[in-house]
């Protein structure tokens, strides 16, 4: 099975040159400028950024070579959304993607040359995002709700955290997205979906990968 490369980045570390934002193409520039607030379409700019020097990075070649290649099962190409690729010298660049952005964090995850038809999703979450009450009843499977009432009260928001974070990997990875009731994906046991270890995220936040 091939191997998953993970990066994390903290947004605004690297700086946005005058020249950035034109690669971005004009479907992400479009969604940025529906942003109320500027500190959300900052943050937004610079996970789409940081992609796009993690991918040109990972291939050896300068980022203006590569055009935003975002897919939607639903909508198809060209969107603004949807997961994430881009063309090299008008072919597919040979590599599958994805990224999740939380508390001015970015997890970037990718496969370099992937076998035909692999898909990978990355979720990153807060442990303080998920605890609002009604949670667990529109999110969570029985199953998940009673591993939940198994565990200790102080370890309940973070495993919390962690089944919503595999939750979202894997339905990045399907393509599925929230169109799936989460309440009816039971992650407790999948093959192919696992948390990514404590010590490469912050404290504070949770991670997780789905491959398939």
């Amino acid at each position: 099975m091939d191997s998953p490369i993970l990066e994390l980045r903290k947004l605004g570390d690297a700086p946005v040159e005058d020249g950035d934002l034109g690669q971005l193409g004009k479907p992400a520039l479009d969604r940025a400028g529906k942003f109320d607030n500027p500190a959300d379409r900052d943050e937004f700019i610079a996970g789409r950024l940081a992609l796009l020097r993690f991918a040109a990075s990972l291939l050896e070649v300068d980022s203006a070579r590569l055009v935003p290649d975002y897919r939607c099962p639903r909508c198809g190409p060209g969107q603004d959304h949807g997961r994430p690729g881009f063309m090299l010298d008008a072919g597919s660049a040979p590599l599958a993607l994805s990224a999740s952005r939380a508390s001015g964090w970015v997890l970037l995850a990718a496969v370099v040359h992937p076998a035909d038809g692999l898909r990978l999703g990355v979720d990153l979450e807060s442990v303080d995002g998920v605890g609002f009450p009604g949670f667990d009843d529109v999110a969570l499977s029985g199953n998940e709700k009673r591993f939940l009432s198994s565990v200790s009260e102080e370890e309940q928001s973070l495993q919390r955290a962690r089944l919503w974070a595999r939750k979202e990997a894997w339905l990045k990875m399907s393509g599925e997205g929230l169109r799936h009731n989460p309440a009816e994906l039971d992650v407790l046991n999948i093959k192919g979906l696992h948390d990514i270890t404590p010590t490469k995220v912050p404290d504070g936040l949770v991670a997780a990968l789905a491959l398939g």
